[in-house]
């Protein structure tokens, strides 16, 4: 799908501010609201554009530790890490996971309660799956996240690898 400026200005702005109505949005971009609606239709059905939704404070919440959790197998099937996955989908406070090249094969990002919350995440980690290593980098501060990369930086229009 061709991505052009006025599209790029329209999900950086959306990746600000979803909660934005359509007639301020459209404003924002310098488009009418038809024109607007068109594009947003587009990025949707395109599956660039997928939903929204508002962000949380999970410190507010009581949420205080990231973990990012570094997992290395001896296991590289597809039955096997399908097994994984399913096992890991199952602990609510694993909010990412990720199979990574390198020295290590998954990285999940666990989110919790203190130091007593990544202790029980990391025992159902373990129970029920063979690992051969895991290694636990704390986070002590987010210096930033949730950004989307420069499209500017990209070639404007061109085709979105899928």
């Amino acid at each position: 799908m061709k991505i052009d400026r006025l599209d790029q200005k329209l999900l950086m702005t959306l990746h600000q501010d979803a909660s934005m109505s359509q007639r301020a949005l459209a404003e924002k971009i310098g488009l009418s609201q038809n024109a607007l609606w068109r594009r947003l239709k587009r990025l949707e059905s395109s599956g660039i554009l997928q939903g929204s939704r508002p962000r949380i404070d999970l410190a507010g919440l009581g949420l205080d530790l990231t973990v990012f959790a570094m997992v290395r197998t001896r296991h590289h099937s597809l039955d096997w890490a399908d097994s994984f996955k399913n096992h890991v989908a199952r602990i609510p406070e694993v909010v990412e996971m990720h199979r990574i090249g390198g020295d290590w094969d998954y990285m999940l990002k666990i989110v919790t309660r203190g130091m007593a919350g990544y202790d029980s995440v990391y025992r159902r980690l373990t129970t029920g799956t063979e690992l051969e290593t895991i290694t636990g980098y704390f986070s002590m501060e987010t210096m930033l996240e949730d950004r989307l990369p420069d499209l500017d930086s990209h070639a404007a229009g061109q085709s979105t690898p899928r």
